[in-house]
């Protein structure tokens, strides 16, 4: 089959009855190897070699291995995958107390699990679609609850099914600045509150310098739900979620509104300009009951990246504790007129 055949009258002497064992030609394979054919190998490995022949049979394995051969063939090919007929019997016998299976009852089937029961949920509508509905939905809401359980319904968006819950707020919704950031991550998800990670501890320490806490805060983002791996949401989830946000802010009421972030400050401003361009400066923002003050400042993820920026940030808190004090001082002389 394709190779080159070499004859050779070498001869091997054997020790039973002056018989002489003829040294088989040698086979060249394409692939390099050497192959012999051995007389009678099959019917040696059944007895263990132990015949009259024995003796003869090593040493013509010993020539072949010292010329090179690696393979060896038999005198007649062997099936060596079917089983001989006690096997057969045997097989026979243990199945005749078996059922068939025809006979046999039908596996009950698992139920499926909750994962695949959570998949099994119909796809989300379109983008522009789920912006219509979740319009619609935010509209009904009279209160921050109600706000809430309408989201905790809404399927418009797709993140819903990969987060382990929804992140409303945490704070005090009468409090008078609410910070609005980007989107929960990875401790937020297993939390249920927005920014408790090491970006919320930062946050905390920031506040705490301006005299605030979260009993005297309230605290959001743009997106309530966790995105995979803790990416940025895309802007189509982003629009999705901001009718929510809107209505989070108009309930809330705030005196101020603190973007942090560049998606927040996007999202929520509707600029175009980096953060770092947008930052300290105040912008108008309409509640849809009045017209409040906003300001864009740096997430504290991002200054847990570049501590650098830190000194931006604090000036940015500084003109909110203004802005606070002026308010606080305006409502007094309010009262007192």
């Amino acid at each position: 089959m394709g190779f080159s055949k070499r004859a050779h009258s070498l001869r091997a002497r054997g020790d039973c009855n002056n018989e002489r064992l003829l040294v088989y030609p040698f086979y060249w394979s394409p692939t390099g190897g050497i192959v012999a054919p051995v007389v009678g190998l099959g019917r040696h490995q059944e007895h263990g070699l132990t015949t009259p022949r024995h003796q003869a049979a090593r040493e013509l394995l010993a020539f072949y291995r010292e010329a090179g051969v690696d393979a060896l063939l038999e005198e007649k090919p062997t099936n060596r995958f079917a089983g001989d007929d006690a096997t057969a019997a045997l097989a026979v016998r243990a199945d005749d107390g078996a059922p068939r299976a025809e006979e046999r009852a039908p596996a009950r089937p698992f139920p499926p699990r909750e994962r695949e029961l959570k998949g099994r949920i119909a796809p989300p509508p379109s983008p522009e679609a789920a912006v219509v509905a979740a319009r619609e939905a935010a509209k009904r809401a009279a209160t921050l609850e109600e706000l809430r359980a309408i989201l905790e319904r809404f399927e418009g968006c797709a993140l819903r099914t990969t987060a382990t819950q929804l992140v409303f707020a945490d704070g005090d919704p009468r409090a008078r600045v609410m910070f609005v950031g980007e989107a929960p991550g990875r401790d937020e998800d297993i939390e249920g509150l927005p920014f408790v990670g090491r970006s919320g501890k930062l946050l905390d320490r920031m506040i705490a310098a301006i005299g605030l806490d979260r009993s005297s805060a309230y605290i959001a983002n743009i997106v309530p739900w966790r995105p995979p791996g803790n990416r940025t949401p895309t802007p189509q989830e982003s629009a999705i979620c901001l009718p929510f946000t809107l209505r989070q802010i108009e309930l809330a009421d705030p005196d101020i509104l603190v973007c942090l972030g560049n998606p927040s400050t996007q999202t929520l401003l509707n600029s175009k300009e980096g953060i770092i361009k947008t930052r300290g400066r105040w912008f108008p923002f309409h509640t849809g009951t009045r017209e409040i003050r906003a300001i864009a400042t740096l997430h504290p993820a991002y200054l847990l990246r570049q501590p650098l920026q830190k000194r931006l940030a604090w000036r940015d808190f500084l003109a909110i504790k203004k802005a606070l004090a002026a308010n606080r001082s305006a409502t007094s002389d309010g009262s007192a007129a």
